[in-house]
């Protein structure tokens, strides 16, 4: 029988746990010599990326090509849906900003997207032995099906046989399987060779009775239980249960997140999290900011917006006191631009808001413009001596923006990182700031955590203002995460019928 190309993974609901199975399958596809990549045709996430081209893509399909060990690239994930208020998103195409629209405005236009989504899925699956297809939601979202493309309407597209995976932790996961099942069209359940539970905790024994029940009610095979492990891999969206963790560690340095209600890119503390030296958690209107040796304002897809929840929850007085206290304060991107003074949006680029002070902890000031900053550079902290009390060489650091303001720096701000190379170019230009005592600073580089050195200078100069040791050895994030993705594959070999999904790919298993 000929390969199939494709195989697709739909979840019974949002956050079942499809990015996560699909980075395993494409890991362990690498693994068995194939070249695979992930895709999925549209992705609603504020974490994204900039690739080598200067496009965007969700940061789950990043995380997917690294298990694939190729580059991330904005075909693996075409249309990109970036909420900026409760019934609109800014809709990205082909990495590249299209325009805002309402949920209504966007499924009447979504037909448009058909022919060009199967273009793109045609490419890869001419240039890779193996497409792993990712959903979205649930396929049996039936108010959604008419213009459906990324779930049944994805499947038809790319003749794709389809997994079924379902949360067993929410509970009802034998009636939300065969629910989702029996609300499909008889030619769209024939696309389901197989169903897969998801995030078990206990004893699979107890669960053979009902799996037996369940195949026998939908004619479909359980091709495993896969339970939970003792991973770290980035999660793809705001959905996570990453922010309800907050695990005490003995004589640890505590860093707290602001967790803003248009949080993006939260996926750039990962690494921090990973560190033993390191209590980290996620700080919402409810909670005080107490003992902090380092606060960090994430980027938001709505900075003013987000800067008004701060004011109006009391969490902008919060940061303040925390850093009269002697706290660090550092924001990224959106979080750099709630540091200054004021922002300015004259041409409505965010919202009705024209104007708004600041935190006031950095001198410069944000206009927000309407062309989208997106690039990938390198540069050197240069301003050491200043941040970390040292006279340490400059820092390299690489990263990438995604911004629409432009942000200018007063006479009591200095910039914080000399840019050196903007994609693979030589430039020559400065980027974020530092006050003058060195105790708040900012930048519109994401991913700079990413990069081992500068994280180890941040954490030991944390650590000294604690009296603790040092810390000497740099965090290799590249190894950390080949350590995670294979973990991940290793578990759902050992609790998934592999040998049933090849052969749901050699178009033998019925």
């Amino acid at each position: 029988m000929k390969r199939r190309k494709g195989i697709m993974l739909q979840g019974t609901a949002s956050s079942v746990g499809k990015s996560l199975l699909t980075a395993a399958l494409c890991r362990i596809f690498f693994q068995d010599g194939y070249r695979v990549t992930p895709f999925k045709s549209q992705n609603m996430a504020l974490n994204s990326f900039i690739t080598e081209e200067g496009l965007e893509m969700g940061r789950a399909q990043v995380i997917q090509a690294e298990a694939s060990n190729i580059a991330p690239s904005a075909k693996m994930n075409p249309i990109l849906l970036k909420p900026t208020a409760e019934k609109a998103a800014q809709v990205i195409i082909k990495g590249k900003v299209y325009k805002n629209m309402t949920a209504s405005q966007y499924h009447e236009f979504k037909p448009q997207l058909k022919t060009m989504i199967k273009e793109i899925y045609e490419e890869l699956s001419n240039s890779f032995d193996i497409v792993v297809i990712e959903g979205a939601g649930s396929p049996a979202e039936i108010n959604l099906k008419e213009n459906d493309i990324v779930n049944m309407g994805m499947a038809e597209i790319a003749d794709s046989p389809v997994i079924l995976i379902g949360d067993i932790d929410r509970g009802g996961v034998f009636a939300s399987i065969y629910g989702t099942i029996m609300l499909l069209e008889e030619n769209e359940r024939k696309r389901i060779k197989g169903i897969i539970i998801n995030k078990f905790r206990g004893d699979r024994k107890i669960l053979e009775p009902g799996l037996k029940m369940l195949e026998e009610l939908v004619n479909v095979p359980v091709l495993g239980v896969m339970p939970y492990g003792d991973l770290n891999i980035e999660d793809e969206d705001s959905v996570t249960d990453r922010f309800k963790k907050s695990a005490k560690k003995e004589n640890a340095i505590k860093v707290d997140v602001i967790r803003l209600p248009y949080i993006s890119n939260f996926t750039d503390f990962h690494i921090i999290e990973t560190l033993p030296q390191v209590e980290l958690r996620y700080v919402s209107s409810t909670d005080k900011i107490v003992d902090s040796d380092l606060v960090i304002i994430p980027g938001s897809k709505n900075t003013i917006s987000d800067l008004k929840y701060l004011k109006d929850t009391g969490l902008d007085k919060e940061i303040i006191n925390s850093h009269k206290r002697g706290a660090v304060i550092f924001g990224i991107c959106g979080g750099y631009q709630m540091l200054g003074k004021s922002l300015a949006d004259p041409y409505s680029v965010e919202g009705n808001i024209k104007e708004m002070d600041g935190l006031g902890l950095l001198d410069i000031e944000t206009k927000f413009e309407g062309s989208k900053v997106t690039t990938q550079v390198e540069g050197f902290v240069e301003a050491t001596g200043t941040i970390f009390n040292s006279s340490i060489k400059p820092i390299k650091v690489a990263g990438y923006e995604i911004h629409m303001g432009r942000t200018l720096l007063g006479k009591n701000a200095m910039p914080l990182i000399h840019i050196t190379k903007r994609f693979k170019d030589e430039a020559n230009y400065f980027d974020g700031a530092v006050n003058e005592t060195g105790n708040v600073f900012g930048t519109y580089l994401h991913g700079i955590f990413d990069d081992g050195e500068f994280t180890l200078e941040v954490i030991n100069y944390l650590l000294e203002k604690r009296g603790m040791d040092r810390v000497d050895k740099a965090i290799d994030l590249r190894g950390y995460k080949e350590n995670e993705y294979n973990k991940l594959a290793k578990l759902f070999r050992e609790n998934i019928d592999m040998k049933a999904i090849y052969a749901i790919l050699e178009d033998t298993l019925c």
